[in-house]
């Protein structure tokens, strides 16, 4: 979502940076370009116009203009700015009560119920024992959908006979989680086309009645500052705690991302960033600033790591790696575990330094290089796979026919696997990082 304002940000801040010290004039030049690139992006007016004049006031400080590393801190200083707009608001998530009561609003589409399933996976990382309420009585197709993803992730859901009154499905299922000591109720309630005052009307009678411990909206990131109409349209009417903004991995301009919590004053407490269940993450306004500055976000990569990567077969790999034995079966293996991750492209935007190669890396994933590598290693035998030296002309030419790929594509994988090998060697000593095999050099 934020790849246009990231190149456009990393374009006038970078002519900023390798200088020494910098004027006012050059500052000023830079904002200008800021201001366009937030503004091209969607970002409220009114935001852009205050961050502007923060940054400016700061950047052009006599101490700052004097300093060797001008163009560094202007860069920082922009950080800092920028995790100020995002990060407005309390974002803690909290989980109060016996059964805690999280309660999802929001309008039709905006992947409230997706959003509740992911929710409650997330709540399961947390230890807690979730069950979901399927309060939406008017869409069956909602209640057989949040069966089904519950039914996926092993959390039990409550739903009622069509025709009951929402409150009274939400006591039942307060009573059902009571009786089979699950700790945390996610009711995922009803929507609307637009926002009306029946659908705020029942919002605030089940909040009034359930004193939930967190009221989330969920807003459709996609929609652009409508998404922040919305917000504001809500907290007007209930009492809002915090925000799940979905379909942050899509092609929009993302706007409303930066400007939502500053305009509407309701923090941004999750991110959707995929259709999968574990494609939710906890909002860190400093992360994501650093994501769109180029910064990357060491710490979010790390945790999905922690959370893909069995910790037996990484010593495994590490062994293998130290001994030089990685071989295209353990390649393999590691890509099926990079997919777990998620997107390609959003997980190189976390490595410091690595924006420009992850658009390079999405491209080849939505060109179809990575699968076509995949089906060139399952051509092989478990021999080949092994010792990738036996691969004499005639069998890469089974190999291409097998995965359906060229004898080109086939030469280039081993060639690149042999690259990759070395590289490992000089990496393991403190060398650069090795490409990986199938992404295209531009």
């Amino acid at each position: 979502m934020f790849d246009a304002l990231s190149d456009r940000l990393r374009d006038a801040l970078g002519k900023l940076t390798g200088r020494g010290r910098i004027t006012e004039a050059d500052v000023e030049v830079a904002m200008r370009e800021v201001r366009l690139a937030l503004l091209e992006a969607d970002v409220n007016y009114r935001v852009v116009k205050d961050f502007v004049a923060r940054v400016r006031e700061r950047a052009i400080g006599a101490e700052i203009l004097a300093n060797v590393n001008a163009g560094q801190m202007v860069i920082k200083i922009v950080g800092d700015e920028l995790t100020a707009v995002l990060g407005a608001g309390d974002r803690t998530f909290r989980l109060t009560g016996s059964p805690a009561v999280v309660m999802l609003v929001g309008l039709q589409g905006s992947g409230k119920t997706t959003s509740a399933a992911k929710l409650a996976r997330h709540v399961v990382r947390l230890g807690r024992q979730p069950m979901l309420v399927a309060a939406d009585p008017y869409r069956p197709a909602a209640v057989d959908q949040l069966r089904t993803l519950g039914k996926g992730l092993e959390i039990p859901v409550w739903s009622s006979p069509p025709g009951t009154a929402v409150l009274d499905i939400a006591r039942a299922g307060i009573a059902e989680a009571k009786r089979i000591g699950r700790d945390v109720l996610i009711l995922d309630t009803a929507g609307r086309l637009t926002v009306d005052e029946t659908l705020m009307e029942e919002i605030r009678v089940l909040g009034g009645a359930l004193q939930p411990s967190e009221t989330l909206l969920v807003v459709d990131a996609m929609v652009g500052q409508e998404s922040v109409t919305v917000a504001e349209a809500f907290r007007e009417a209930v009492s809002i705690t915090g925000l799940i903004l979905t379909k942050v991995d899509g092609d929009a301009r993302g706007g409303a991302a930066l400007s939502i919590s500053a305009v509407s004053g309701v923090p941004v407490k999750f991110l959707g960033t995929g259709e999968r269940t574990d494609a939710l993450e906890p909002f860190h306004a400093d992360r994501l600033a650093g994501r769109i500055l180029g910064m990357g976000d060491v710490l979010t990569l790390v945790e999905r790591a922690q959370e893909t990567f069995d910790e037996k077969q990484s010593e495994q790999l590490a062994q293998k790696l130290r001994k030089n034995a990685f071989t295209l079966d353990d390649f393999l293996e590691q890509m099926q575990q990079l997919k777990k991750m998620g997107p390609l492209g959003s997980i190189m935007e976390m490595i410091p330094g690595m924006g420009g190669a992850a658009k390079q890396a999405q491209q080849a994933v939505d060109r179809g290089d990575l699968t076509r590598v995949e089906a060139i290693i399952r051509s092989m035998t478990r021999h080949e796979r092994q010792e990738p030296a036996v691969l004499n002309a005639s069998r890469r030419r089974r190999i291409a026919r097998g995965s359906g790929t060229s004898l080109p594509e086939v030469n280039r994988l081993i060639k690149q696997f042999g690259e990759m090998q070395r590289m490992m060697r000089q990496f393991s000593g403190g060398g650069r990082m090795p490409a990986i095999p199938g992404l295209r050099r531009r």
